[in-house]
């Protein structure tokens, strides 16, 4: 797609985040696509970008959700996505949560601990409900990505090893208030290489196996999510042949895959787009010091994470720059030692990349207001999310001032 970057900053201004609607669809149809003759549910992963209306969009496709949290599952409601193709992860559920996904009816919960499993049970028999759950199996699999988006070794945090998820099954079995209907793995994010994925497909499948041999049914096959996508020069996995091999490997389980995509649908159709204010150079370090900051996009300080920045309609003999912000920080950069042109006041820079775990991590340090947001489809843009406005970062504090 060519995008008028300029007249959409005259139009919103920056820093802004624009995300391509087409290019979304485009990546559910294709995953959509790669599982076909399998029973299968695309849970997109709300975390990665949890607009209303990207969310509304993929449901508009026959998407599910995959929810962390109680308010991503009131953002898929919302958002129209069938409440059965909604499932709830993540680590830790309070009680309230537990009990307003039991009453929404989602299609289930997946667990992460057994201390977990009782809070659930207990919810369920105070409402009176039976609790379709999964089950985070921990397959010790490394996923050879970066540290912070690993989630499948005993070193993480998530989900529980194979021999407690054994006795957690049973134990759900025999519950009144569980119904274990669901399997579920996710050894990481960003995931570039097919083999560990395989290795974790098989381990887990092998113990969905054992479980309906002793009249365990289980009915959904959650291989997570973590498709990698190119932000520099990687080499990601195909996705028909990633499909095939899960196809394969739960061929005779007679199951509905479940499939949690997030940063592979939406990380490549968006831009942060951001003004440059001036340049600082020093006896050692050229600076550019532009609108847009960590706050806006966190990743490449989380992270060390890297991001494509490019001058929009400025040529000149390139040099190396630190791409900066205004955040009282010294980790508020976007980049480091990028290629760009001599560049001057309101010059515009183009952060690619930028539509997973972009908005959804921002934040109002240092009292700067989010940025808008802005939706390309055939051609035509429109706002999703307007510009925070100081008065909007006050209203839950204003009235209690004293």
């Amino acid at each position: 797609m060519n995008i008028d970057f300029s007249s959409l900053a005259a139009k919103y201004g920056t820093p802004l985040y624009i995300y391509d609607f087409n290019y979304i669809k485009d990546r559910y149809d294709e995953l959509k696509e790669a599982f076909s003759g399998q029973k299968n549910i695309i849970n997109y992963a709300v975390k990665a970008n949890s607009n209303l209306s990207v969310i509304s969009h993929l449901a508009a496709q026959g998407a599910g959700a995959d929810c962390v949290s109680i308010g991503e599952v009131k953002r898929a409601v919302m958002s129209g996505v069938n409440k059965y193709k909604i499932i709830f992860s993540g680590v830790g559920k309070s009680d309230e949560e537990i009990r307003e996904a039991l009453n929404l009816d989602i299609l289930l919960i997946n667990l992460e601990s057994e201390g977990e499993m009782k809070r659930v049970e207990a919810v369920a028999s105070e409402l009176g409900k039976i609790a379709r759950i999964s089950i985070r199996v921990n397959p010790n699999i490394d996923p050879k990505t970066h540290p912070y988006i690993s989630t499948g070794l005993h070193d993480n945090k998530f989900g529980v090893e194979i021999d407690m998820a054994k006795r957690m099954y049973i134990y759900a079995k025999k519950s009144q208030f569980l119904n274990p209907v669901g399997i579920h793995f996710h050894i990481g994010s960003q995931l570039t290489e097919l083999e560990p994925i395989s290795e974790a497909c098989q381990i887990v499948a092998d113990l969905a196996k054992t479980l309906k041999a002793i009249d365990i049914d289980i009915k959904f096959f959650d291989v997570g999510g973590g498709l990698g996508v190119v932000y520099s020069d990687e080499t990601t996995m195909n996705v028909q042949e990633y499909a095939d091999m899960i196809k394969s490997v739960t061929k005779n389980l007679d199951v509905t895959i479940l499939c949690e995509p997030g940063r592979y649908m939406v990380a490549n159709s968006g831009y942060f787009l951001t003004k440059v204010l001036y340049e600082k150079k020093n006896d050692k370090k050229r600076f550019v010091i532009i609108d847009g900051a960590m706050n806006d996009l966190l990743r490449p300080s989380l992270y060390n994470a890297y991001h494509k920045i490019e001058a929009i309609a400025k040529a000149g003999e390139a040099s190396a720059a630190d791409v900066v912000g205004p955040v009282c920080e010294s980790g508020d950069f976007l980049g480091k030692d990028v290629l760009l042109p001599p560049l001057e006041h309101n010059d515009l820079l183009v952060v690619k990349s930028a539509g997973a775990y972009g908005f959804s991590m921002s934040s109002n340090y240092n009292t700067r207001g989010r940025v808008a947001e802005v939706a390309l489809r055939d051609g035509a843009d429109r706002i999703i999310r307007k510009r925070e406005s100081f008065e909007d970062m006050i209203a839950s504090e204003k009235e209690f001032l004293v």
